[in-house]
Order: C-alpha cells, then sequence, then structure tokens
C-alpha cells in the first residue's frame, strides 16, 4: 500500500510518538482531575507538553495554550468564542470548512462576512485580502497553506498590511510541522494546529494557542477540576477553554511530535519539497492530466485526468493499485469553485515517503490516463 494521503492524516508516525501514546493508554489517571500522585503526574506532562508547543511555535504563554481534538475544534473555538454580533471578518475562499461553517453560522447572528479572491495564477492573494480591510475589521482569518493546492500566503506582508488592532487568526492544518512558524514574528493572534499531520501526533490531538489581545469565550461547558463550586466556567486560561477530561494519549504524542521535529523538521522540509517537486514535474508529462497546484514545502500535488472524474480516479487508484489518495472538494468548496473545477485528485506525500512510491503512482496514474 503506498500511502499519499498525508494531508487528511499522517499516515506514518515516528517510534517515539507510537511509544508515548502507548505508555499513556497503558497506565494514565484523568490529568488535574484529582488530587493523588498519578493524576499530578500526568497534569505535570501535560504542561509540559504545553510548554514545548508555546516554544516551538513562538507563542505568547504556556497557559494561552489550549489543547483540542483536532484543528477544526481549535478554531471553532476560536471563531465562535472570539467573534460576536457586529464585529467584521476578512477571509478568503481557500478556506476550509473548519473556518467557512462556524462563519457561515455567525453571519446569521450578526457577523459581517467578506470574502477575498485568489489570484489569477490561483495563489492567495494578501493585496486582495488586504484591500477588504477596514479600521473596523475585527479579525482576518486565513490558512497558512491550502489544503487543496498547497497554495501559502506571506503571513508577515499581510501582518504588516493590516490595521493594528484586527486581531490575525490562523489555520495551521497543512502548514504546522512543515516549515516554520513563529507567532510573535508574524503577528499571529490566534494558531489553530493540527497534531495529527505534520506535527506527527496520533489522531486527537491538535490545539489553539493565542495572544493576550485574544480572549475567547468557552464554546463546551463542564468540568475543569478548578472552581468546581462555580456554576461558571473559570475566568483563566487554559481552564476557561478545557472542559471535560484531557485526551492524554494525544496530547503526549503531540508533544513527542514536538521534540522530533525540533531535530528533525529542516530535513523533513526538504525531503517533502524534493518529493513534491518530482510528482509535479512527471505529472506535467502525463497525457491528460491537468496540474492545479505548484510544488510546494507542504507535500500537496492536485490534478485532474480529463479521463474520469476525481474520484473515480481515487477510487481505482486504491482498489487497482493500492495506492491511498483523495478525491473530490476536500471540504473546501469555494476553493474549488475560484479554480474552475468540481473535484481534484489530491496525493499528499510525507517525510515517509519515498521516490519508488512516486514512481509507482506515476506509472499507476499513466495507466488510467491512457
Amino acid at each position: 500500500m503506498i500511502y499519499f494521503d498525508n494531508a487528511a492524516t499522517g499516515g506514518f508516525k515516528p517510534d517515539s510518538v507510537i511509544s508515548a501514546a502507548f505508555s499513556a493508554m497503558k497506565f494514565c489517571a484523568n490529568p488535574g482531575r484529582s488530587g493523588h500522585k498519578l493524576s499530578l503526574a500526568c497534569l505535570e506532562r501535560v504542561y509540559e507538553c504545553r510548554k514545548l508547543l508555546c516554544d516551538f511555535f513562538g507563542g505568547y504563554s504556556y497557559d494561552r495554550v489550549i489543547f483540542t481534538k483536532n484543528c477544526t475544534e481549535a478554531l471553532n473555538i476560536a471563531i465562535l468564542g472570539g467573534l460576536k454580533a457586529g464585529d467584521k471578518v476578512v477571509t478568503t475562499v481557500a478556506e476550509h470548512n473548519s473556518v467557512l461553517r462556524p462563519l457561515e453560522s455567525l453571519t446569521k447572528k450578526g457577523v459581517t462576512v467578506d470574502y477575498a479572491p485568489l489570484a489569477a495564477d490561483g495563489s492567495i492573494d494578501t493585496d486582495a485580502l488586504i484591500r477588504y480591510v477596514t479600521a473596523r475589521t475585527r479579525a482576518v482569518i486565513i490558512t497558512l497553506a491550502s489544503n487543496v493546492t498547497g497554495a501559502a500566503p506571506d503571513i508577515k506582508e499581510l501582518r504588516r498590511g493590516l490595521p493594528e488592532g484586527t486581531l490575525l487568526i490562523c489555520d495551521g492544518a497543512q502548514a504546522c510541522g512543515h516549515t516554520e512558524i513563529n507567532m510573535k514574528e508574524c503577528g499571529i493572534d490566534a494558531l489553530a494546529v493540527a497534531g495529527h499531520k505534520g506535527m506527527l501526533g496520533i489522531q486527537g490531538s491538535g490545539a489553539l494557542i493565542f495572544s493576550e489581545r485574544f480572549n475567547p469565550a468557552p464554546v463546551l461547558y463542564g468540568g475543569t477540576g478548578s472552581e468546581s463550586h462555580n456554576l461558571n466556567m473559570p475566568d483563566f486560561y487554559p481552564d476557561r477553554l478545557e472542559s471535560g477530561t484531557l485526551s492524554y494519549p494525544a496530547i503526549v504524542s503531540l508533544g513527542e511530535g514536538v521534540l522530533y521535529l525540533k531535530e528533525n523538521m529542516l530535513k523533513h522540509k526538504a525531503e517533502v519539497s524534493a518529493l513534491c517537486e518530482f510528482l509535479h514535474g512527471e505529472l506535467e508529462k502525463v497525457e491528460g492530466a491537468e496540474l492545479y497546484s505548484k510544488p510546494n514545502p507542504y507535500g500537496i500535488v492536485a490534478f485532474n485526468l480529463k479521463s474520469m472524474q476525481s474520484e473515480v480516479a481515487a477510487y481505482r487508484l486504491s482498489e487497482e493499485f493500492s495506492v491511498c489518495v483523495r478525491g473530490g472538494l476536500h471540504c473546501a468548496p469555494l476553493m474549488h469553485k475560484a479554480l474552475g473545477s468540481d473535484g481534484l485528485i489530491r496525493a499528499s506525500v510525507s517525510a515517509f515517503n519515498t521516490q519508488s512510491e512516486c514512481v509507482r503512482f506515476i506509472e499507476a496514474v499513466k495507466i488510467l490516463g491512457a
């Protein structure tokens, strides 16, 4: 089996990540929800993982690292908890439904949303986005890398073009773990992280990291192990946004993923970029294949075969050639509309893939496209 669906979830994990998750499942307690030694030891480990993530992404303070089950939950907390009636928001047509759907729900509650278009070449046009922003714009919400094409904005340039008071909220699902992101240097107020993709953690891991000037309200209510006498959620972070039992195995796996990336991210970036460039170069030679992406460090290759729909091609690649890719709209309908696409084949590689797998994949595509 050739696994080229890493943009959906990372198919391969370092041994250290697997070991950490296994150990946590074998023997653990509820972090911070009891006063006994094991609960407190687990809580300390969770705190160490907060520190690792905060430092890795140039965050603002450890208590503003909130653990979630995925990037979708992190974005929902930021959007639904951070915006209110009367706010004006600017985003782009390149966004995932994890941004589009919560924003759509808020338009029914008095939030105004503008969608900036793509550039003519399919890239994310920060200049166009800035033209939609005014001094009254509460937040700009933008992906750091498109999950469809791997197109990425110049986030520092974008921040320089925004009013000081406008919040910058970033979807890091495809970018985190693939390239360096420093929140302070980029002026990012909130970063949503998927733990199970480039960050190399297991499924069920994610995080929201945010600045002191962004104070999202809870969207989930329940036990925190603190202020149990209070029928309202605590007014301090992280407890204010972390209700219920934390996924301890997922959190420690994400922490181990950070440790691994601190030593290997630059090497992985070079390897992924090389595989991605190779696939783009070979697909350009395949008759009947039409590319919609460019070489990128996120490992995303988007294309179509003129002879069949993307979902059919993905199904046949799986059934006939044991190759895992994704077809369809990739939960990003406005991006496909902007590209003039009704669905694309997306192959997404990781540093754990090989060039020989890429060669076998290209041969399979040639057979399908013939």
